[in-house]
């Protein structure tokens, strides 16, 4: 303990943070790594709380004062073993968790003045170190269990509860409708903020240890939900969900009125090197264009920081609330300001202006108003508070629904709720379908990567329990004097 408790005397700080303009020019990561000494100096500021906040505000439930300690003290390998733990993907949690809303949100040396440890950057370091001197290990099953599990899904639930899965000898099959594996680590999230050799070193490892991924497989296409129940003996449901909300507006549908996946896609596609027509003609490319793009929330921040890199010619946000009751992460505003991105907060689109394409963004000036069942401030528009901005490309990013599942799957028994996602027992997570579990995104709708993970784990000893429920008594003692 005599390590720690330096917040007094040592003051916050990041790793290096290249320049706005610098990062403009490229897709790199903006933050340099820790220095080993660095990281060592500010994990000590960590207070070792007795109750400690970022822990139980960590969705994942880490063991941050822990793995703090353990760096402070230079016992990296063990650090890394903590945090591995509770989490199948710390290398991707430290990179892009909003934890200025979270862990870092919630540290008693910020609430105190002193500014909160950079849980973070650490945990990045922690794990870059671990996989750099190859601590990181194949998740090798005591022994082969009889059973398989089908997951449907190749993002973060589906991964995690893969892991979990093979870890305790299941066969384990995973199925994806996309070219790679990571869901929207890969395709939603850019380079600058998730580099894609980071995801599929983690789906490298998975594949050792025995996992099978089939992609290009579109469940309903490929073969129907029932199919896969016939194939297997559970079946997990994780696709996540993609459907953009759509915004009702006059000149919705203008050419250059773009969803936000669409082309955040085209760009990490273009930068893994695939042939993107949509991007090659000019459609969703930024390049030279008045760029404005709707919403407040990290898709949001993800759009105008990518537009920012494709030089465009200007980049503003409309946000129809504050900044500070913005969604998306306030460090992610940051990062964006810093790049050249203009932000136009308490504004709403009325219209989208053009003949065939869109050539501007007619929006209204609003306030807030009283507190809607959520509790947050309802947006109201103000009279007489017209306004114009130039635009080349519209992007709206309003959040995303769940796909018709049921459809889709072929599956019109498959209950879902009101807003569409699938519905689970709150409790094992099963469907109303015997043996059809579901998690993330499609369950709990879009939400943080971070959540996803611990739905997964979650999923995963559910149908551990199922299962081991249904196997010959002797086989299951068997396996229990196993371990």
């Amino acid at each position: 303990m005599s390590r720690m408790l330096k917040f007094v005397d040592v003051e916050r700080q990041t790793p290096e943070k290249r320049a706005g303009e610098a990062r403009r020019e490229d897709f790199d990561e903006i933050y340099a790594e820790y220095a080993r000494d660095a990281a060592r100096v500010q994990s000590a500021r960590c207070s070792q709380c007795g109750v400690p906040f970022c822990q139980i505000h960590c969705p994942l439930g880490n063991n941050i004062p822990d793995w703090l300690l353990l760096v402070a003290e230079g016992r990296l390998e063990e650090a890394y073993e903590v945090s591995a733990a509770t989490n199948n993907m710390p290398e991707v949690c430290g990179r892009i968790c909003p934890q200025d809303r979270l862990c870092e949100g919630n540290c008693v040396i910020e609430t105190a003045g002193h500014g909160t440890v950079t849980i973070g950057a650490i945990e990045k370091f922690i794990t870059d170190t671990a996989w750099e001197k190859g601590w990181v290990k194949t998740a090798t099953p005591l022994r082969e269990r009889d059973q398989s599990v089908g997951i449907i899904g190749a993002g973060p639930a589906g991964l995690a509860a893969a892991e979990q899965l093979r870890r305790k000898g299941y066969a384990v099959h995973v199925y994806d409708r996309h070219d790679r594996l990571g869901g929207l680590l890969v395709y939603g999230i850019p380079n600058f903020k998730l580099e894609k050799h980071i995801v599929s070193r983690r789906t490298d490892k998975l594949a050792e240890a025995g996992i099978v991924f089939q992609t290009d497989f579109e469940v309903g296409r490929d073969a129907s939900l029932a199919e896969l129940r016939a194939r297997h003996d559970a079946v997990l449901i994780g696709t996540g969900v993609y459907k953009g909300r759509d915004i009702m507006v006059p000149g919705v549908g203008l050419g250059n009125v773009v969803a936000a996946l669409d082309y955040l896609i085209a760009s990490n596609r273009k930068g893994l090197g695939d042939a993107v027509p949509e991007f090659d003609s000019g459609a969703l490319d930024a390049r030279g264009k008045h760029v404005v793009v709707i919403g407040g929330g990290d898709t949001a921040m993800d759009c105008v920081r990518t537009a920012a890199r494709q030089g465009a010619k200007s980049v503003k946000c409309l946000y129809r609330r504050d900044r500070a009751n913005m969604p998306g992460s306030h460090r992610e505003v940051q990062h964006a300001e810093e790049e050249g991105v203009e932000f136009v907060w308490l504004s709403a689109p009325e219209a989208f202006v053009g003949d065939d394409t869109v050539k501007a963004v007619r929006g209204v000036r609003m306030r807030l108003g009283a507190a809607d069942p959520s509790g947050r401030q309802t947006p109201v528009p103000l009279e007489d508070s017209q306004f114009t901005v130039d635009a080349d490309l519209v992007i709206t990013a309003l959040g995303f629904d769940p796909e018709d599942l049921p459809t889709l799957f072929g599956e019109p028994s498959l209950e879902i709720t009101r807003w569409g996602t699938v519905k689970a027992d709150f409790g094992t997570l099963m469907t109303n379908l015997d043996g059809v579990f579901a998690a993330g995104d499609i369950v709990r709708g879009a939400s943080l990567v971070v959540w996803a993970i611990r739905d997964g784990r979650d999923v995963a000893e559910s149908i551990d329990s199922y299962l081991q429920a249904r196997q010959p008594v002797a086989e299951t003692g068997d396996l229990a004097a196993v371990g």
